[in-house]
């Protein structure tokens, strides 16, 4: 049964904090508690821990989270020892706002964020004045603006591309009115927007196909927004942290994503 995000912070937090260094960084023989998003991550994570781990000897233990906060509060704590769920860029606005010092191991694979509607078949069916939907954090919105640019939309002020805010629409020829929410909610806004720039593991968990049902979705060459494993300073050098990520860049992994996901997630 899935562990509401909310309680489960609460109760890792209670953990992290009351105990000092706890798990894999303390115990060698511990299992790595490692944070994840329930789509795709958690079930390519556990493909990993049922079907690949034993070949290193690791023990992986698969937390769930249904945001893209706690993941990294409970990495800082001691909660967790590595999450995967996040981009570089989000990681490093993360660490520019709270002082972290967490560490980028390596990338796993990209979830294409799309455009979606269910009142419009494309891009150009999009009304003067439509309502559109974007992430209210720094990192998904100035990607899902970058995305609107490059598919005609809007232009943005040169330069802003990486951290890009409505307020840095230059132009806006459609009179587009921009709603933003945090990504989790973008799915639900589909009923009561045009169009609503989804993340993609958003999209998936609410049974969308960014594959085939995005109006317009991301391309993967160049594309700098890889999800990937991260840890804590301490725990960067493990070979229990090296070991968990060839296992997540191994050929099984890439073609189990392929497999499991037609296109709607890319391995690296």
């Amino acid at each position: 049964m899935r562990i509401r995000a909310a309680l489960l912070a609460v109760l890792l937090t209670a953990v992290g904090c009351g105990s000092g260094d706890t798990g894999a960084a303390s115990d060698p023989n511990a299992p790595l508690k490692v944070g994840v998003s329930p789509v795709p991550h958690a079930q390519v994570l556990r493909y990993v821990a049922d079907n690949l781990a034993a070949s290193k000897g690791l023990k992986v233990e698969v937390v769930e989270f249904t945001d893209y906060v706690q993941p990294n509060e409970a990495l800082v704590d001691g909660s967790l020892d590595a999450n995967y769920f996040q981009t570089v860029p989000y990681l490093d606005t993360f660490k520019a706002e709270r002082g972290a010092t967490l560490e980028w191991i390596g990338p796993v694979h990209l979830e294409p964020l799309g455009v979606y509607s269910k009142k419009h078949r494309s891009l150009a069916d999009l009304p003067s004045g439509a309502r559109v939907a974007v992430a209210n954090d720094a990192t998904n919105e100035a990607r899902g603006l970058k995305l609107l640019q490059d598919n005609g939309l809007i232009k943005l002020t040169p330069g802003t591309e990486k951290t890009a805010t409505v307020r840095d629409i230059a132009e806006n020829p459609k009179g587009l009115e921009f709603v933003e929410l945090e990504a989790a909610q973008l799915p639900r806004s589909l009923d009561d927007t045009d169009a609503s720039v989804v993340n993609g593991n958003y999209a998936i968990d609410a049974g969308l196909n960014p594959a085939s049902d995005a109006l317009a979705l991301e391309k993967a060459e160049g594309n700098p927004n890889a999800n990937g494993l991260v840890t804590r300073a301490e725990l960067k050098d493990d070979q229990r942290i090296k070991d968990l990520l060839t296992l997540l860049q191994s050929s099984e992994v890439k073609a189990y994503i392929e497999q499991t996901f037609s296109g709607s997630v890319l391995p690296v």
